[in-house]
C-alpha cells in the first residue's frame, strides 16, 4: 500500500528512531518533542492523519523502547460526538512494564498527544501542549526498561484531552486493568515552558499521603519543584484537579498527581513552537519527572487505596 506520509516525514521518523543504543532515559526528549510538534503534524487533532502521523511515531518508540502491549495490541480506540454532531474515532496507546514484585496496585503514566489542530490556516503545534508531556511520558518508560519497577507500570499516550479528557474518560470506563488495581495515575501536561524556572505537582493537599513524596523528591530534582494549584482556595482556575486528564481519574476515586507548569504567553496559541522551548528547563523536567515516578513506585502503599 502507498503511505500517505510525505517522504520527508517518514524520513525524520527513521532517523530519529535510528538513535544510539546506549542512550539513556530522556536523551531523546527533544527529539520527541520537536518531531511530534512539527508542522507535518497538523496540530494532532484526534481522527485526522496528523494525528495517525503522531501515533505512527509514538507506538514506534514504544517498541524501540522495548514495550509490551497489554492485551492484543497497544491501540484501544473510542468514539465520541462533537458539540456539532460529528462523531470522532479517538486512539489511546497503552503499554506495560511487569513490575518485579508486584503486590496487586499497579502505577499508570498518562500523557495526551493530542492537540487543536488547524485554525483559519495556522498549525497550532502544541511542542508544550502536549508533545513535552508525551517526551515525558516516553523518558520513563525508557527509565523503567533500563531499571524495572517493582509494581506493574502502565505507560498510555491518551487521545482528545483537548475538550473534555475524552481519551482519559474512555480509558477510565474500560480500564485495562480493575480500577481498584491502579494504586496511582501520575499524569504530564505541558512540562517544557516557565519563565521562572518553575514545575508544579498537584495533588498533595486533596491527597496528604503524597507530599512527603513529593517533597523528597523536591529536595533532589534539577529543576524548582513546587506543590500547589489543586484546591480552591486561589480561585476555582487555578485549581487544576480537573483540567487534565488526572481528572478523569480523581472522579473515580483513583488517586492522583498531576505535573505541570503555569499558562504562558504560547498556552493555545499558534506560537507554541519547539523554537520557543528553554532546553535545559525542559531537560530537568523531564529528569524530574521521571525521578518522581520511581519514588512514586518505591513508595506505592503509602499512597494507594
Amino acid at each position: 500500500m502507498r503511505s500517505t506520509f510525505p517522504a520527508s516525514v517518514l524520513a525524520i521518523l527513521l532517523a530519529a528512531l535510528a538513535a544510539p543504543a546506549m542512550a539513556g532515559p530522556g536523551d531523546m526528549a527533544l527529539d520527541d518533542v520537536k518531531i511530534l510538534s512539527a508542522d507535518a503534524m497538523q496540530g494532532r487533532a484526534p481522527g485526522t492523519p496528523g494525528s495517525q502521523l503522531a501515533r505512527t511515531y509514538i507506538l514506534e518508540r514504544f517498541k524501540t523502547i522495548g514495550l509490551a502491549p497489554i492485551g492484543e495490541g497497544f491501540e484501544q480506540p473510542f468514539r465520541f460526538t462533537r458539540k456539532d454532531g460529528t462523531t470522532i474515532t479517538g486512539v489511546n496507546l497503552v503499554a506495560r512494564i511487569k513490575g518485579t514484585a508486584p503486590d496487586g496496585k499497579a502505577l499508570v503514566v498518562t500523557a495526551h498527544y493530542d492537540h487543536v489542530g488547524v485554525r483559519n490556516g495556522q498549525i497550532y503545534n502544541g511542542a508544550d501542549d502536549n508533545a513535552s508531556g508525551v517526551a515525558g511520558l516516553l523518558a520513563v518508560a525508557e527509565a523503567f526498561k533500563a531499571k524495572p519497577p517493582l509494581h506493574d507500570v502502565l505507560i498510555v499516550a491518551l487521545d482528545a484531552e483537548e475538550g473534555g479528557l475524552r481519551g482519559a474518560k474512555a480509558f477510565v470506563a474500560q480500564p485495562p486493568i480493575p480500577l481498584s488495581a491502579i494504586g496511582l495515575n501520575v499524569n504530564f501536561d505541558m512540562l517544557s515552558k516557565n519563565a521562572k524556572g518553575e514545575l508544579y505537582a498537584a495533588g498533595a493537599s486533596p491527597q496528604p499521603a503524597l507530599k512527603p513524596i513529593l517533597d523528597a523528591v523536591a529536595k533532589a530534582a534539577p529543576v524548582k519543584l513546587k506543590l500547589g494549584h489543586d484546591t480552591d482556595a486561589d480561585g476555582k482556575e487555578n485549581n487544576w484537579t480537573t483540567q487534565s486528564d488526572h481528572g478523569a481519574f480523581a472522579e473515580k476515586g483513583v488517586p492522583w498527581v498531576y505535573f505541570g507548569v503555569e499558562d504562558h504567553p504560547e498556552y493555545h496559541q499558534s506560537t507554541d513552537d519547539f523554537e520557543t522551548i528553554p532546553q535545559p528547563f525542559f531537560k530537568a523536567s523531564v529528569a524530574t519527572v521521571v525521578l518522581a515516578t520511581r519514588a512514586f513506585d518505591e513508595r506505592l502503599g503509602e499512597v494507594a487505596r
